[in-house]
């Protein structure tokens, strides 16, 4: 959705951050899909922009993490 602007502002760093988390969390299957897709995201974004959404899908993913302990 954010990749396309649907229904949200169009936003490559937060597409690549869902991108990033979806296919952490898939099957083989799926998980192939979408990480060609966050792959395919990264080829457009800058240097920047890419490791900005690694840092929020990290902090995403610990936050998830501490709320299941």
């Amino acid at each position: 959705m954010y990749g396309n602007g649907q229904g949200v502002p169009q936003d490559d760093v937060e597409a690549h951050k869902w991108c990033n988390l979806a296919a952490s969390r898939s099957t083989y299957a799926d998980q192939k899909r979408r990480a060609e897709a966050r792959d395919a995201l990264a080829k457009l974004m800058t240097p920047a922009q890419l490791a900005e959404a690694q840092t929020l899908a990290h902090e995403w993913q610990a936050a998830c993490d501490a709320r299941q302990k």
